[in-house]
């Protein structure tokens, strides 16, 4: 019977560290939203690979998420659902597509995409405790991203966009 204080009180403990951020975990504001995410470590993946993404990009002249003040106008009630939709395009459009032969790129983009993924899996629950809803004007801002990345082939489509990934983490990191 001593053993179970000590037993429940370290087992609160050990849920409520859980709770918490780890180190390099930032917490985003996407409207209604908080969702945390390790930045550092996938900026850091990114950084690692940029050079080696980029280079495989053939058209420099075109970008998958345009300026990035078309991102950064949008609206602090739409950040969640157009946030989701980014995070789901990454997830299941560009990350699906970029496959290299070089394993160490491979790891890195893998680990991107597990962040990526466990932040839409995140923000899907809040969004549906605080029935966040697209409005137009981040529909369509969403919908030439989709038209900007469909006009090319999958795999230089997929390429660019995942080149184009500091414009997605600096605009996610401007959470207001």
């Amino acid at each position: 019977m001593r053993g179970s204080p000590l037993f429940l009180c370290l087992l609160s403990m050990s849920c409520w560290v859980n709770l918490l951020p780890t180190a390099g975990d930032k917490i985003l504001h996407f409207g209604a939203c908080r969702v945390s995410m390790s930045m550092t470590e996938i900026r850091a993946g990114f950084t690692a690979i940029k050079a080696n993404i980029q280079s495989r990009d053939p058209i420099r002249t075109l970008s998958i998420l345009s300026h990035p003040q078309s991102l950064h106008k949008v609206k602090s009630s739409d950040r969640c659902c157009i946030t989701r939709h980014l995070l789901t395009f990454y997830v299941d459009k560009v990350f699906k597509h970029c496959r290299t032969e070089d394993s160490f790129v491979n790891r890195k983009i893998s680990s991107i995409a597990n962040s990526f993924l466990s932040a839409r899996r995140k923000l899907g629950q809040c969004r549906e405790q605080n029935n966040c809803v697209c409005g137009e004007e981040s529909t369509e801002k969403f919908k030439q991203i989709l038209a900007n990345y469909e006009g090319l082939n999958v795999t230089s489509a997929a390429m660019k966009s995942l080149g184009e990934l500091d414009i997605l983490l600096d605009w996610m990191e401007k959470s207001r």
